[in-house]
């Protein structure tokens, strides 16, 4: 049974940090795509077997990626947070093993598992 339980988030104020976690079970955690969303829209992902990373505009040096092959669990650290950066973020795998030509932030539909989600509220 495939789970993906996301922990973390909770209200910061202007320019705080928050870190969002998901662990995942039941799926493979070599060779997939991760991510993080919000509205729908991609925040950041990260190929696992390679680490190659995109990030949304709007997060670029503020957010990191990454991921812990032993835990199979997925990390954002939020940092110099915004209050646009309000909304429930929701952690999604594609839970495929993909060759190195994978394209995990356009190919949206590749995404097969996501969370519970997790509210981040941002006070200004």
């Amino acid at each position: 049974q495939v789970q993906l339980i996301q922990t973390g988030g909770g209200l910061a104020q202007t320019g705080g940090s928050l870190t969002l976690s998901c662990v995942t079970s039941g799926l493979t955690f070599s060779r997939t795509c991760m991510g993080w969303f919000k509205g729908g829209e991609g925040v950041a992902h990260i190929f696992s077997a390679s680490g190659e990373i995109y990030y949304a505009d709007s997060v670029k040096v503020r957010f990191t990626i990454s991921r812990d092959f032993a835990k199979n669990t997925l990390y954002l650290q939020m940092n110099n947070l915004k209050p646009e950066d309000t909304g429930k973020y929701y952690c999604e795998v594609s839970g495929t093993q993909h060759g190195a030509d994978v394209d995990c932030h356009r190919n949206t539909a590749i995404y097969s598992y996501w969370g519970q989600g997790t509210q981040v509220t941002v006070s200004s």
